[in-house]
């Protein structure tokens, strides 16, 4: 498993994030207790959880597997819900209690409000990286300007930054590629990744004009048949593309999240032992740039920008001032 640097806070990890949300809710606990040992077998020591998951159930199960491992491994979680100072801290108090820990390495927002309080965010996180309850703090799906705005409160005040923010992105979503990334890039920000296969699209677990499976996430989410319709010719040439090099789809979807700039980790959930041992082969799969790019033209899902000059797509460019 490659190693990669976790923004410039001189911490390297692994490149796979262990996606721990389906703990306690698709994946019993000895189911996870298999996970997690495969997971540092294969060379991860980067793992995401969140209070709000199975209502805190699946940072129980961590603390009740955590034991004996726990040095080994940079483990991040989120607020449980609200962004006022109070909520902030008390959150991380229930986090570290369900995981039997008294610290973890990255405490995260997880979902930005309406008329939030930058000020107040950024002086609670600080309390608490200054307690010794977290190594670093971060933002989930943060706008690009909301998170510089955040940190010119924390350099202003000598507060903790920002260092990561947690986005959604595949070949599908790509809105990070305007100004989170390029921002990524230029201030040394870690950017970890979810939904890296859709909920199973890009995995090939669904098929255009076919039933869902029975069971499945597609089931049950909304979003699955809409993107299924309006991307299924692009899944269907992405299978190609995996069948002709040999692998799973799920790796090739994955490899392209890799290879992008700016791009620290890709977050992996898994539910079962037999998901996680394939997930971990699978970051042993690269592509070339020609072929990224070979792949990002299946979907047609570039973010378009109306733009003349001498710069067209200001907002994309991953070289300005870098």
């Amino acid at each position: 498993m490659n190693q990669v640097p976790f923004a410039n806070t001189g911490v390297q990890l692994s490149q796979m994030c262990l996606g721990a949300m389906m703990f306690g809710s698709r994946c019993d606990e000895a189911e996870a207790d298999r996970i997690l040992g495969a997971a540092l077998d294969g060379g991860i020591n980067f793992i995401d959880t969140a209070a709000m998951y199975a209502n805190g159930g699946t940072e129980e199960i961590l603390g009740r597997i955590l034991p004996g491992r726990r040095e080994k491994l940079f483990i991040t979680t989120k607020v449980h819900a609200g962004v006022d100072g109070e909520t902030i801290r008390a959150s991380i108090d229930g986090s570290l209690k369900r995981m039997q820990t008294d610290h973890v390495e990255l405490y995260m927002i997880h979902w930005p409000q309406p008329q939030m309080d930058l000020h107040e965010i950024m002086h609670a996180l600080n309390d608490v990286v200054v307690a010794g309850k977290a190594r670093f703090v971060g933002f989930c799906n943060c706008p690009a300007w909301v998170f510089a705005r955040c940190n010119r409160i924390a350099e202003a005040n000598g507060w903790a930054p920002l260092v990561c923010n947690q986005v959604p992105y595949n070949l599908i979503e790509r809105g990070i590629e305007v100004e989170i990334l390029p921002q990524a890039l230029a201030e040394k920000i870690a950017i970890t990744t979810y939904r890296a296969l859709v909920i199973g699209l890009l995995a090939g677990k669904y098929t255009a004009g076919q039933p869902l499976p029975a069971n499945s996430r597609g089931e049950t989410d909304p979003r699955v048949p809409v993107w299924l319709s309006k991307y299924g010719d692009g899944i269907e040439r992405l299978k190609k593309f995996a069948a002709g090099h040999g692998v799973p789809p799920a790796h090739v979807a994955t490899a392209w999240v890799c290879a992008r700039p700016g791009v620290t980790a890709p977050i992996v959930g898994v539910s079962t032992l037999a998901q996680t041992l394939a997930a971990i082969e699978g970051f042993s799969f690269e592509l070339s740039r020609a072929q990224a790019d070979e792949l990002a033209s299946f979907f047609d899902t570039e973010v378009k920008e109306e733009a003349g000059g001498k710069f067209p797509e200001l907002r994309r460019a991953l070289d300005l001032g870098v």
